[in-house]
């Protein structure tokens, strides 16, 4: 028998003891997650440097905090959540009261990728463990320093029959997926992401798919090209673009795009310094694959800031990416990377045609001053969030709900989304034994006209 069916069963087994389900238990577990996370900051930190150099600051505020702000939010809140919700009942039902339960689903899967690694493995699992559910996390490969970490802290602070972490590479992964789950937490690739949703479907286990796809940013003329051009480079250079929401392509209104250009370029020395493949607080890519592939995708257009680039640390400077168009390769395929790719419009409508022409996104973001402007990407426009004048920071939250649509994802997460999407609700409708309308029973005879009023 494999490790992934033992622990399965062990899990399994202990769900049925109901221990998982009671209120205070989630809410130690919570408490016991947060204090683990403190304890092994300094760890956490310097695994997160070791795989992808990033800094202090980037690992807390993007990795730790974001994580703790989340256990707070849910120990805060949980208490409400997991009251029996009264709602109303119909008259035709008369006499009797209707409430949603909720109920965890059970084992949970949460399948976690290299990028933000440490954020993206134990933030569903806030979610699961408020739900009441067990939990099996297999973070990825890649990230290798943060896969131990990961597996350390919980090894030393849960017991393998609640949560455990199981580490692999692909054929890891394949066996896990062979067995049943209750539940399929993914975040990764579209085409990782279809694998995962034709194997649960063997199952018929439900699934969260957190994917991504070309997140568009759309600049007109009303914006305020300054702050426009510093809030588009930190959210692209962010992790160095290995962000599944990082603005992936530019459009521009023409007029405004030579000014818009010398800006994001002015902000790149800001941030980064003249070198920044020698910045020590700009992360890197995170393996020789990537790298390559990013390479590549420089290889067409023109680059008018950046390009820079080193194999020995696998180091690429942000780069800003003129003279491409929709035929370019680079507009073929989620760049994840620090490339931005620039294309210009005459006006909005040419803007959305293009943002229409790719699969739903996961993010957009428009740099507007123009309220009809912003109203009509928001109704003409289907995406999974995104922000108007600013980018990423509509995820780093826990009172909106995150997640795609179409190809960039189905469900959602983050504060009550995540408990919700880790819990069954359950309708429950109790009658009263004092009265029974006999209006349902057969045989009906004439009771159509009176039927037709109670249900009008």
């Amino acid at each position: 028998m494999c490790i992934s069916k033992k622990v399965i069963q062990k899990q399994r087994s202990f769900f049925e003891t109901g221990k998982s389900k009671d209120i205070g238990f989630r809410i130690e577990k919570l408490k016991t997650l947060k204090k683990a996370v403190i304890e092994n900051e300094k760890e956490i930190m310097e695994a997160l440097k070791n795989d992808l150099n990033k800094s202090p600051f980037e690992s807390y505020a993007t990795e730790i905090g974001f994580l703790l702000e989340e256990i707070n939010y849910t120990i805060k809140h949980i208490s409400k959540w997991v009251k029996p919700k009264k709602v109303k009942s119909s008259l035709k039902h008369f006499p009797s009261s209707s409430y949603i339960y909720t109920e965890p689903y059970g084992v949970i899967l949460i399948i976690a990728p290299w990028n933000y690694p440490f954020q993206l493995a134990l933030s569903p699992l806030v979610g699961a463990i408020a739900a009441g559910n067990c939990s099996i996390i297999k973070p990825s490969e890649y990230s290798q320093h943060t896969s131990a970490i990961l597996d350390k802290l919980i090894r030393e602070n849960f017991d393998e029959s609640f949560i455990t972490v199981v580490r692999g590479g692909r054929e890891v992964a394949q066996k896990l997926l062979d067995e049943k789950f209750d539940y399929i937490f993914f975040t990764g690739s579209v085409q990782v992401g279809k694998i995962i949703m034709e194997a649960a479907s063997k199952h018929l286990t439900p699934v969260t798919l957190e994917l991504g796809g070309k997140s568009p940013c759309i600049v007109d003329e009303t914006a305020n090209i300054d702050l426009a051009a510093k809030r588009i480079i930190w959210g692209k250079s962010l992790n160095a673009g290995q962000t599944c929401v990082a603005p992936d392509y530019l459009l521009v209104q023409k007029n405004m795009k030579d000014k818009l250009i010398n800006k994001m370029s002015e902000y790149i020395t800001k941030f980064y310094g003249t070198d920044p493949l020698t910045n020590k607080q700009y992360p890197k890519i995170i393996n020789e694959k990537h790298f390559n592939r990013l390479l590549k995708l420089m290889e067409n257009g023109n680059i008018v800031c950046g390009g820079q680039y080193t194999d020995e640390t696998m180091h690429i400077a942000p780069t800003i990416i003129d003279g491409v168009t929709l035929e370019s390769p680079i507009m073929q395929e989620e760049i994840f990377g620090p490339l931005l790719p620039v294309l210009e419009f005459e006006n909005l409508n040419q803007a959305l045609t293009v943002v229409n022409k790719y699969p739903k996104p996961l993010a957009l973001y428009l740099f507007t001053n123009d309220k009809q402007k912003e109203k009509y990407v928001i109704n003409n426009t289907s995406f999974g969030g995104g922000c108007i004048n600013d980018t990423i920071i509509h995820l780093a939250t826990p009172h909106m709900p995150f997640g795609g649509v179409g190809e960039s994802g189905m469900g959602a997460y983050h504060g009550k989304a995540s408990f919700d999407t880790f819990s069954h609700k359950k309708s429950v409708m109790k009658k009263s034994n004092i009265l029974d309308v006999p209006l349902k029973y057969p045989p009906f005879e004439d009771d159509l006209r009176l039927l037709k009023k109670v249900m009008k």
